[in-house]
């Protein structure tokens, strides 16, 4: 994989809203998916914004998609989302909409309210803390209809996929679903760091305690802060695909942006090899605890 990163060496093959790198299940029982990496920017969506691309941007996780590099060149099987948050958010419910932010819709519409779509963040984003409104119109239904259909439906198929053609192989499948977040603050009082990753696993309904625990332990050993489930606990992609029952696992890994980008936080940066073998490592740890008789205990959980 060239240092430019996943998305850069896309050579437009494969689905609209996905890339899909190696074979479900071959190189192990875990599947990674970067959902907020996409940075194709069309026309017809800057044209619908009143705000500069680069703002539009910050909705990115920037070059996330990049932290798995090294997973795809070992054989991972990996899922990179293509198209940008900014377009529509693959880790809301496809019914988290603002019925206000969307137009020429049949009477019986109205969208699903939650934190999320009242902070101005749901399926389509709308709005951003100290900038306002995104869009200078309403979105008109058929184009919402659209883009959950060409992009988030078959994202969230493929990821099933992937998973369950993992688990019957494999008899368990886990779910690395790689994110970043912008530098945290160490919470007043308490002396201590802030963390710099951020586990989550919905608070153990995606997931099973003991692999959540064994990927902090991992991080810890790294000397670097981490916490679980707070302030990010996972969301619509770890509801979704989270199975514990059946022995498909699903967790959310946090990176604070400074430990892989540069000082602007635009472009790699020097931790980007250390977070990238740092992945590896977690892959190779949950991949041991997987396969070494542990799939049948874990699925009872």
């Amino acid at each position: 994989m060239s240092s430019a990163g996943p998305l850069e060496a896309d050579r437009l093959q494969g689905h609209e809203a996905y890339l899909q790198f190696g074979t479900p299940g071959m190189h192990g029982p875990l599947v990674f998916a970067v959902p907020h990496a996409g940075r194709i920017y069309s026309s017809a969506l800057l044209g619908r914004a009143r705000v500069s691309q680069e703002t539009l941007a910050r909705l990115e996780d920037r070059l996330a998609d990049h932290l798995v590099a090294h997973l795809i060149d070992q054989g991972h099987h990996v899922l990179i989302a293509r198209q940008p948050r900014a377009l529509i958010d693959l880790n809301r419910d496809e019914r988290e909409v603002d019925a206000r932010g969307i137009c020429d819709a049949p009477w019986s519409f109205r969208g699903q309210t939650s934190a999320k779509v009242r902070g101005g963040l749901g399926l389509i984003p709308e709005r951003l803390t100290h900038i306002g409104n995104l869009w200078r119109l309403p979105l008109p239904y058929k184009t919402l209809r659209a883009r959950i259909e060409d992009i988030h439906r078959p994202y969230h198929a493929a990821l099933a996929t992937a998973l369950e053609e993992t688990r019957r192989r494999h008899g368990v499948a886990l779910l690395i679903d790689v994110h970043s977040m912008p530098p945290l603050r160490a919470a007043p009082g308490l002396g201590e760091p802030a963390p710099r990753i951020v586990i989550g696993d919905r608070f153990g309904r995606s997931a099973t305690d003991r692999l959540t625990d064994l990927c902090a332990d991992l991080v810890r050993r790294q000397q670097i802060p981490v916490a679980i489930n707070s302030p990010y606990s996972g969301n619509h992609i770890l509801e979704h695909h989270g199975r514990p029952s059946t022995g498909v696992h699903a967790i959310q890994i946090e990176f604070d942006r400074t430990l892989y980008l540069d000082a602007a936080l635009m472009a790699p940066g020097d931790g980007l090899a250390a977070m990238q073998r740092l992945l590896g490592e977690l892959a190779l740890a949950l991949g041991q605890e997987l396969s070494a008789g542990s799939a049948a205990p874990l699925a009872a959980e």
